[in-house]
């Protein structure tokens, strides 16, 4: 108290309570920010790969966060869920596990490890134990699934059809991006939708939701009932798409920050 008295005297023209509030305010902000959680995992949906986290991932860094960025081979949803296990036991702390779209499926299944304080939700499915994401999209049908845009190859993967990518996967991303987007998307195993949560790690761990607003890939409607029966902290982006990952980064940071500092 001393050394807090000392230093409250010689900002002059303040009051004494008031310094004593300021340097108070000070430290506690201080503290909430030595007490975040330093450590983010990313992963990211179907037709997708870690890329396009390119732009969250740079905010994220330049805030002074950890952040590591799985890539599922999307070739079963088993090893997308090693994948994502593999890299959160490289972690050195406790850490955020966001996941989007498929993704969202894949983090409540690997969210169960020790390592994770707290699961953000980006545009993404949620499945509860027992369910699976193609099952709980019936619900509240999307634009895409009702579209015939969905593809199949001879040997069982799914793929977007590039001449429609553009509309129901990244219509807020310029046209050129979208193509490259298109014909570069990784192709998804079609049981992958249909793989069965075992435990699902939103039950017994905190978690956050971004609804994006205009997504026709995933009902926004389904999101925001995820996020109502899982209690999550809920956010929704006007206007965004599917890739709203790529196309609002900073809103999407946002959230991922939102939740380091409050994940316990």
């Amino acid at each position: 108290m001393k050394n807090l008295m000392t230093t409250t005297r010689v900002i002059r023209g303040i009051p004494q309570f008031l310094c004593v509030l300021l340097l108070t305010c000070g430290t506690l902000s201080a503290q909430n920010q030595e007490h975040r959680i330093r450590n983010i995992v990313l992963v990211h949906g179907a037709w997708a790969d870690g890329s396009g986290w390119k732009g969250v991932y740079d905010i994220l860094v330049k805030d002074g966060y950890k952040v590591s960025i799985v890539q599922e081979p999307e070739t079963s949803f088993k090893e997308d869920v090693a994948a994502t296990r593999r890299v959160l036991a490289l972690q050195d702390g406790p850490c955020i596990l966001v996941g989007h779209s498929y993704g969202g499926a894949v983090i409540t299944e690997a969210g169960t490890d020790p390592s994770v304080a707290g699961l953000v939700y980006i545009a993404a499915h949620m499945p509860d134990a027992g369910e699976n994401e193609a099952d709980d999209g019936k619900r509240f049908p999307s634009d895409l699934s009702k579209s015939g845009a969905i593809k199949k190859t001879a040997d069982g993967l799914t793929y977007l059809d590039p001449a429609h990518f553009h509309e129901y996967f990244a219509a807020d991303l310029p046209a050129e991006q979208a193509a490259f987007m298109a014909r570069s998307q990784v192709f998804n195993l079609a049981d992958n939708f249909k793989a069965v949560i075992t435990t699902a790690a939103w039950r017994s761990k905190p978690s956050w939701m971004l609804v994006a607003a205009a997504d026709r890939a995933i009902n926004p409607d389904l999101e925001r009932w995820y996020a109502t029966r899982a209690n999550s902290h809920k956010v929704e982006v006007a206007g965004a798409s599917h890739a709203v990952y790529v196309s609002r980064p900073k809103e999407v940071a946002a959230l991922i920050e939102e939740a380091a500092t409050h994940a316990r």
